[in-house]
């Protein structure tokens, strides 16, 4: 197979070599003819488009409009970078890096052939041969090598008592085993578009909470038996903690993704906000702190038994922590999340949010709509509307904020953000993107704050062009 990509990538520089030669001789020979009565298709002599007509099945004829040449090329260039993106996959050995790359690649809404070739390339092979990913890693062993880079479980560390123990290895590989297909499915998934995706998304939870609940089983059972032979050692939340970090990030996607697709009206957009930033991104940092916790306690564990062997001292190196820049990235989600529910809250109390006349439904059913999905899932329990409603509610300090308490709140909360992104070594283009929204943003709170068209009924705009899921805030 990696030959075979190989040749696919000479291949794509070669059509790109010939796609430049296309471009520069497209003034030469017969050129189309724009006649409006034809509509949209480009009269060409010895060409008829609606030939084949005849020939297609008899549904509801789709509105197929024929691009012109010079649209074409430009067509063809990015279809070639999109498949040389795609070949790029079969470098990844990491199932995260692996998940990443398809959540990536789907993020810039690619054409359903390019997609397809993705999905072509990795995940028909595991599925069907053998469960083998690009035909030679077995998924079994991706998942416990994720498992190993996330959270360290003793189990699969080969100087730990219970490695080589034949019950704790039926345990560790009966899940492992459960793990395959709910995320070959989630893989599979990022090969859909955007809308159907987050539809499966919603679905997929399920599979995911099973498997959570499976994870603390194996866990308990492992830490007992751990106990009794090393009882400095623990295995608590481990594989529930990696279960727990995936089931997260789906449940994230899944509510961020309504903004991409522009599911939500304004008013709704203080609790969307609220969920992330209060409870989904708390519980994801506080996952991945527990993670990174366990990894580090698991590496001194492994250099106290080399000090045991080896009578040389050795000196330390400061290590970098490999969840470092997910929790980084993940405070600064939260704090953008935060200052955006801040920001609704005081545009309505400002009278700036139009609320529709609810007759047939309420703000309970929509909230309740909204985070249907989420009530399959057990760990991190779902928050019901009269729940939010309590947390949320602003009475229960004294004295209650105003709105320009908020809009300063909601300013100092894009201040941390920008602060944490800034300070992030090779910002990517991610961390660029949050930081056009973030940096106007800080300007426009402290002008509100101060009371700048503070008696202004106008609603805001919302510009989610520099970033699909925080908008710059307009005043108009």
């Amino acid at each position: 197979q990696m030959s075979a990509v190989a040749e696919a990538q000479k291949l794509m520089t070669q059509a790109a070599d010939l796609l430049s030669a296309i471009h520069n001789s497209l003034h030469h020979g017969i050129q189309a003819q724009n006649d409006t009565t034809k509509g949209d298709h480009p009269i060409m002599m010895g060409f008829e488009p609606l030939v084949n007509q005849r020939l297609l099945p008899p549904t509801f004829p789709r509105y197929a409009k024929i691009i012109k040449r010079e649209e074409m090329v430009n067509y063809f260039s990015r279809l070639i970078d999109r498949i040389k993106t795609v070949c790029e996959v079969v470098n990844l050995t990491n199932l995260h890096c692996i998940l990443d790359f398809f959540c990536e690649f789907s993020e810039q809404s690619p054409c359903v052939l390019s997609r397809s070739l993705l999905q072509a390339s990795l995940t028909t092979t595991f599925l069907v041969d053998n469960k083998k990913v690009f035909g030679t890693h077995l998924m079994q062993d991706m998942v416990k090598d994720a498992l190993r880079s996330f959270v360290s479980p003793p189990v699969l560390s080969p100087k730990c008592c219970l490695y080589n123990n034949h019950q704790a290895k039926d345990y560790i590989d009966s899940f492992v085993t459960h793990c395959v297909r709910p995320f070959c499915s989630l893989i599979q998934i990022h090969g859909h578009n955007r809308a159907r995706q987050r539809d499966k998304l919603g679905h997929i939870l399920e599979e995911f909470a099973t498997l959570q609940d499976e994870a603390e089983k194996v866990d308990a059972a492992l830490h007992s038996m751990l106990l009794k032979q090393e009882p400095q050692r623990q295995h608590l939340a481990c594989l529930g903690t990696w279960v727990l970090y995936h089931n997260l990030r789906i449940m994230i996607q899944y509510l961020l993704s309504g903004f991409e697709l522009e599911l939500y009206s304004m008013h709704e957009y203080y609790y969307i906000y609220w969920y992330l930033s209060e409870f989904l991104y708390a519980w994801l940092m506080s996952t991945l702190s527990r993670a990174d916790s366990s990894q580090m306690a698991e590496e001194r564990i492994m250099e106290e038994q080399q000090k045991g062997r080896s009578s040389k001292k050795t000196k330390k190196k400061k290590k970098v922590r490999p969840l470092s820049r997910e929790i980084t990235m993940s405070q600064a989600y939260q704090n953008m999340c935060a200052g955006m529910y801040k920001t609704m809250i005081a545009f309505d109390m400002d009278g700036k949010v139009r609320k529709p006349k609810f007759e047939l439904d309420s703000e309970q059913v929509r909230y309740e709509h909204r985070f249907a999905p989420f009530n399959s899932v057990i760990t991190p329990p779902p928050v019901h509307y009269l729940q939010f409603k309590e947390m949320s509610d602003l009475n229960k300090y004294t004295p209650p904020p105003q709105s320009s308490d908020l809009y300063m709140a909601a300013s100092k909360h894009f201040q941390q953000a920008k602060m944490i992104l800034e300070n992030i070594p090779n910002p990517d283009y991610e961390v660029n993107r949050i930081l056009k929204v973030a940096k106007p943003n800080i300007v426009v709170m402290k002008l509100l704050a101060g009371g700048h068209k503070k008696d202004s009924k106008v609603p805001p705009e919302f510009d989610f062009s520099p970033h699909k899921y925080f908008p710059i805030v307009k005043l108009v």
